[in-house]
Order: structure tokens, then sequence, then C-alpha cells
């Protein structure tokens, strides 16, 4: 028979891959930051970046107006047994500007730096949004540096979209372009960012249940916001095509999306998928923009048997995971 203890983890456990948000104290908040930052520069400039653990590497690549702390609910987790490398990308968090136009390319040339720099021969790639995109195109470019790969609400399809709109001079009537640009200009005042109606409308567009997530995580997830970066990453990523090279990506790649995501419709899960050859989806129900935020019990899980899998298995298995909470 079990040992009481043993029903208990399992018992806490199976509520927190149910749960949305962090179920308790969460790991990040007993962690001394400062300890694990790091400066590198990249062509000149400083880039930000945490570097955590031992073992394998894992990098982690926010999207646009993100940062590094994006994935706070996640390094912990994975620093017990890997290095985690998350950084503020050039123009976002804490890292200065880059010499040269911000493009995806750009930013992949980045993160190739980075690996190089840090000593870091190949590793799995997780990105959210615009690093999800980055992450793509690293696959493409750097083959060697991206053993596998995890798209997280990745951008870069639909907006295909909004790039032909522009080409033809149409209005933009695109809501979640307007909606960045909102959330840019509020952020750029510290006061109106700190009142809690701005806030919940700023993470409404991200979150399902933005009041549900804990005041400290929100106030950490608001420092990439209002960045110099901002408006040519925005550019970036509505000129850079890259669906014709899906097809490129080798490495074994799981796709994570929430079917209540605002951003980057859901429907585009579907299409990386179709696109790239050695992959699968998994889709998260009431969950928006940040699977790995909204629900980190679940995304920590998912993402370490994606990690652990053996050759000829596929864990975990593509699908649709629904919650009670």
């Amino acid at each position: 028979m079990p040992s009481k203890a043993r029903m208990i983890f399992v018992v806490t456990h199976a509520t927190e891959l149910e749960a949305y948000g962090a179920v308790g104290r969460s790991a990040w908040q007993d962690v001394d930051w400062d300890a694990h930052r790091r400066w590198v520069c990249v062509e000149g400039r400083w880039v930000n970046l945490i570097d955590m653990g031992e073992g394998p590497a894992v990098i982690f690549i926010h999207g646009l107006s993100g940062c590094w702390q994006n994935w706070l609910e996640n390094i912990p987790f994975f620093a017990r047994d890997h290095r985690v490398i998350a950084m503020d990308l050039p123009g976002f968090g804490e890292s200065e500007m880059p010499v040269e136009q911000i493009s995806i390319s750009g930013y992949a040339r980045t993160v190739e730096a980075l690996c190089e720099a840090l000593e870091v021969e190949g590793g799995v790639i997780i990105g959210n949004s615009m690093g999800g995109f980055i992450g793509a195109e690293l696959a493409i470019r750097f083959p060697a540096r991206v053993e596998r790969l995890c798209l997280v609400g990745a951008a870069g399809l639909s907006i295909e979209k909004l790039r032909t709109e522009r080409k033809r001079g149409a209005r933009h009537r695109a809501e979640n372009i307007v909606f960045f640009h909102v959330v840019w200009i509020a952020t750029r005042s510290p006061a109106l960012a700190a009142r809690p109606r701005l806030r919940q409308m700023i993470l409404k567009l991200v979150a399902a249940h933005p009041e549900r997530l804990p005041g400290p995580l929100i106030a950490e997830l608001l420092h990439g916001a209002g960045k110099p970066g901002f408006t040519d990453a925005l550019d970036a990523l509505c000129y850079y095509p890259i669906r014709d090279r899906l097809g490129e990506i080798a490495c074994p790649t799981f796709i994570v999306w929430g079917d209540k995501d605002r951003l980057v419709p859901v429907k585009d899960a579907a299409e990386f998928e179709r696109l790239i050859p050695d992959s699968r989806k998994v889709i998260y129900s009431d969950t928006a923009h940040l699977p790995m935020v909204e629900r980190p019990a679940r995304f920590n899980d998912d993402l370490r048997a994606f990690l652990e899998e053996e050759p000829g298995e596929v864990e975990p298995a593509a699908g649709r995971r629904t919650f009670a909470g």
C-alpha cells in the first residue's frame, strides 16, 4: 500500500495539473535570481540572461513585449537536471538594442551567438509567440544548435495576412496589433502599469483568466513591456515569411497552444503540425497565449515528457487537454 505521504503527493500533483496558474507558493519566488544573472556581449551589445542549473541545455525565448521572466514558472523546474538559459532578446527586458535593425533572422543569429559564447553546442529550444518564430528560424538556419523544438503559441503564419494587408496599403484593423500598441504606450509609464484595472486589461489579451494569476507574477511579466525594441520587432514579425521553409525543420517538434489564444489563432497549431515533418500538437482548453504561465504544472509535465521520450515514442501524445480548474 502506498504511504500516506506518497498519496498526498499524487493528489497534490494531480490538482496542480488541473489548475489554472500555480498552486501555492511558486519555486521561482525562493530563487536568488541575481546569482544566476549573466551579461553576454553579442555584436557589440550587452544581452541580459539567466543561466541556471547543470546538464543538457534548455533555452527559453520570449515573445513580443516579453522578457526572461515569462518563464519564471518553468526555469526552476527544468534547472533541477538541465542547464536552463532564458534571455532578454535585444531591445527587450534589460538587454540593449542591437546594432543592426531588429529582424527574425537577426534574432536567430543572436541566439546562435549566445550558444557559441556560452559553449552550448546544442539543446532544446522553447519559444513563445515571436520566440517560437525565432526558434523555428534557428532550427532551419542553424540545425546543429536545435536538438528539439517546442513552439508555444508561435507567431509566423497568421501574420502573413497582416503582411498582405500592409502591402496593399489597407487600413490596419487587426485587434491584436492595435492592442499591442495600447499595451506598449500604457506600460511606458510605471504609474499606469501599476493600476490594477490597466494590468487586467493588458493581460486579458494574453491570458484567459488574468485575475487568477498571482500578483507578484503579473508584476514580473510586465517587465518586458514598453521597451524600445517593440516597433521594430513588430515590423520584423510582419515582413518575414517562413511558411515555405518549415519543412526544413528536421528535429522533433512539440507544439503547444491555448484554445482561447486571441493573438495567434489556434488553427495555426494544426498548420505548423502539417508543415513540420516530425511534429505533434497539444491544445490546452480554457487557456490563451501563455500556456507556460496559465497552466505551468501541465506545461512543465508535458514538456518534460517530450524531452525524455525514447526513439520511436511519441510523448506526450498529440491531442487536447481539458481541465477541471
